[in-house]
């Protein structure tokens, strides 16, 4: 039993004693017990773990870098709180499902962009559980979400490439796999990559690789997806998305795309701004899931920043690909200056 005095378990402890690391979790949940659920005072529970202040300080820091400890902040006079109200009323998105990052003034797109990918990343560590199947569409975004990863040790969880990142210039075997590492270590999960080209030459060619064992089993795994974390590309961002930027379209696929009113994709899929994506001669060559197949995934956290952005998430969100959406503030009014 815990005593009352530190809320202590001699049984924890006795196991804890027997692995520094095990000791070091133990500890920091301890001490992350009496300071936010207790109000007591650093120096306070330094006295009663017998330790230093500045250990205490270190605990509590590691606590919330392990995902321990999450703290949200809730505002009766946020008007970021009235913007997710009016997304999700707009989409018909679920109540408390968008967060707006609100926005200080003279904030570039590329320092909006990591404010975005810090609060995402410390967001998707409440969604993700033991034997998770999660699906990461490699980008920009997601990129810059993965460098702010906390630790949240998991137990057989899998991520999941959901497009391949060749192209005609490079493998894109480093880059993808760098983003694909980093959730994965975070979470203690397997790594499941998907060594394909973002887009084949030609549908034939998608349609015989679909039918081999190799690529049939990393679709497999796809299939199994309870949470998908990806961002919105757009040809028309200020801080470039990935697959407009890198090699992967030609002047023709830019043309095409322009023609058939496309304005953004998810994993590389791409869609129109009501959400439309039939007839886009790119999609049958593309190696990204299927919209309809995304939108079977119980759970799916899109996170996007930069108002030039704002066409392209509002396709998005009409094609029912999020259930969840994280978005800086000055995207959130941008997208529904479109929408009125």
């Amino acid at each position: 039993m815990s005593t009352p005095e530190t809320g202590r378990d001699p049984q924890q402890g006795a196991l804890a004693a027997q692995n520094p690391a095990t000791r070091r979790h133990h500890d920091a949940l301890m001490a992350a017990r009496m300071y936010y659920l207790q109000d007591l005072t650093m120096d306070s529970i330094a006295r009663q773990l017998r330790t230093s202040r500045s250990t205490v300080s270190r605990l509590l820091s590691f606590a919330r870098g392990e995902g321990l400890v999450q703290i949200q902040i809730h505002s009766p006079v946020d008007t970021a709180a009235e913007l997710e109200d009016e997304v999700s009323d707009r989409f018909g998105l679920a109540p408390q499902s968008v967060h707006v990052v609100p926005q200080v003034e003279n904030l570039s797109e590329a320092e909006s962009l990591d404010r975005v990918a810090l609060y995402a990343a410390r967001t998707l560590t409440s969604l993700v559980e033991s034997r998770s199947v999660i699906g990461i569409a490699w980008g920009s975004t997601v990129s810059a979400m993965s460098r702010h990863l906390g630790r949240r040790p998991t137990h057989g969880s899998t991520v999941v490439q959901l497009n391949g990142a060749a192209n005609t210039q490079t493998m894109g075997l480093g880059y993808a796999s760098e983003i694909m590492r980093r959730f994965a270590t975070a979470f203690d999960a397997a790594v499941e990559e998907f060594p394909v080209p973002a887009f084949f030459d030609r549908p034939e060619t998608k349609a015989w690789m679909w039918r081999e064992r190799s690529v049939r089993r990393v679709l497999e795994v796809q299939a199994r997806m309870g949470l998908a974390v990806f961002g919105v590309g757009s040809v028309h961002a200020d801080v470039p998305s990935h697959v407009y930027s890198s090699g992967y379209l030609d002047a023709a696929d830019l043309e095409s795309l322009a023609a058939e009113g496309v304005v953004g994709d998810v994993a590389t899929v791409f869609f129109r701004e009501d959400g439309s994506s039939e007839g886009i001669g790119l999609n049958a060559r593309g190696t990204g899931p299927d919209l309809a197949a995304l939108r079977t995934v119980p759970r799916r956290l899109c996170v996007v920043s930069g108002p030039s952005k704002a066409a392209a998430l509002r396709g998005a969100l009409n094609a029912r690909l999020a259930t969840e959406l994280i978005v800086d503030e000055a995207t959130a009014r941008a997208l529904l200056a479109e929408q009125a």
